[in-house]
């Protein structure tokens, strides 16, 4: 029985995943409670479809299919692609330490 559960709530997700909102949320979260944003984007990108994601952003799904594997070394400029869909894009952002130069 907990099997089919855990099951309902997966497909419940990548339901609600295809909607850009929720899954514009979902990354924000992931990335507040670090998760690495690859997982994060493969999750939504194969709960809206591989092949359907890749001719939105124009790239071939066997490229994006590796991408999204965990041992692929993404670049920033492709990941900025992935996410520009959900109106994200990667940033550097100061943190709340004082900065302090080494040496």
């Amino acid at each position: 029985m907990k099997q089919g559960r855990s099951k309902d709530w997966n497909e419940g997700l990548a339901e609600d995943l295809q909607d850009r909102e929720f899954a514009r949320e979902f990354l924000l979260a992931a990335v507040e409670e670090d998760i690495s944003i690859q997982a994060a984007l493969g999750k939504i990108i194969r709960a809206y479809g591989l092949k359907e994601f890749a001719a939105e952003i124009d790239m071939p799904s066997s490229n994006l299919s590796r991408v999204l594997r965990p041992s692929s070394n993404v670049t920033q400029q492709t990941l900025n692609r992935l996410l520009e869909p959900f109106g994200l894009r990667l940033s550097v952002a100061p943190t709340n330490d004082r900065f302090r130069a080494a040496g």
